[in-house]
């Protein structure tokens, strides 16, 4: 069990204190007095591992599978003994300029915070020991937990927001460019661009609506005065959605303008192909009608006519060229 805690405490006041070892006397300590609670936080627990913590804090089985699962979608579900608040973090791999999702469960009671981390995303050390530093907000109770690790993981979706905008302003010029890059590699990471902003709105796109409860007021296990604070993290939620979505309608637009430069140009080569080809008939159409049955050409023995007829056929391939050349054919 020690190996899937990353840590566990007691904070009174707002201030970390020494509890017992075990997390369920430390449990017993929390709730003795109004002013305490606890925090454990696990890391991809297992069934087995996780059954003492259900069975210690009277976590609902409903809630427990989809911790264990880790296959939801950001949501808030109330129960009779506690809040269960299931976010996505998202990291974002710039050296493969590619999106992943971890999971994130928190589970809320009157005492205590329970959060399940799956992934190597968002981890919470950093979270805490902010947290930590801040007594006065720690002081309000597990809902300063929530709202901070909220707030960190919407805080991150604007950092992964910006970094995507970088790397589309790149794609962008290279769409653009005179040359215009590869065709197929550049309609490749097109596509590939638009499954990391899929990932993204995932993550994002569902968790407004449990912000939104979070900022009205009457929930359960969430301090009175904690609406103002999670109606600013659906704030920066809101902004995150809107970058996204405006990186998927650029995407879109980006595709549209490439596939329409690449019929532009298969165009411009259908139209060289075809003056070529109506350079080769001339000559072609003059050696079929005389063919090479004649001696000296056109109307049998004239000696010059062999070279008059090659003149005739450079004068119409020179005059074709100048033709298709100023019709910007070739």
């Amino acid at each position: 069990m020690h190996a899937v805690i990353v840590d566990c405490a007691i904070y009174r006041e707002g201030r970390r204190t020494e509890g017992p070892p075990d997390f369920s006397d430390a449990l017993a300590e929390a709730r003795s007095a109004q002013d305490r609670f606890l925090w454990i936080g696990l890391h991809e627990p297992t069934e087995q591992e996780f059954a003492r913590v259900t069975s210690e804090f009277s976590l609902h089985p409903l809630a427990v599978e989809d911790s264990l699962s880790a296959h939801q979608r950001p949501k808030l579900e109330v129960y009779e003994d506690s809040l269960f608040v299931v976010l996505k973090p998202v990291v974002y791999e710039p050296k493969s300029d590619t999106v992943t999702t971890g999971e994130l469960m928190i589970f809320v009671g009157d005492s205590f915070v329970v959060t399940v981390r799956h992934g190597e995303g968002a981890p919470l050390a950093a979270v805490r020991a902010r947290l930590e530093s801040d007594p006065q907000l720690l002081a309000h109770g597990p809902t300063s937990v929530l709202y901070a690790v909220s707030d960190a993981v919407v805080d991150h979706y604007m950092e992964v927001a910006a970094e995507l905008q970088t790397d589309l302003e790149e794609l962008e010029a290279e769409v653009f460019a005179p040359q215009g890059g590869d065709a197929k590699g550049t309609a490749g990471r097109i596509y590939t661009f638009k499954r990391q902003v899929l990932e993204f709105r995932r993550a994002t796109g569902p968790l407004a609506q449990p912000m939104q409860r979070l900022a009205s007021p009457g929930l359960p296990f969430v301090h009175e005065h904690a609406q103002p604070f999670f109606r600013d993290v659906g704030d920066h939620l809101t902004r995150a959605n809107e970058q996204v979505d405006s990186l998927d309608r650029l995407l879109s637009d980006i595709l549209s303008a490439h596939l329409a430069q690449m019929g532009v140009r298969q165009n411009d080569d259908m139209r060289k192909i075809s003056a070529w080809a109506a350079m080769a008939a001339v000559p072609t159409m003059v050696a079929g009608v005389y063919g090479m049955n004649f001696e000296n050409m056109p109307e049998l023995k004239w000696w010059w006519a062999y070279y008059a007829v090659l003149l005739l056929m450079v004068v119409c391939e020179f005059g074709l060229y100048r033709l298709f050349k100023r019709r910007g054919w070739l």
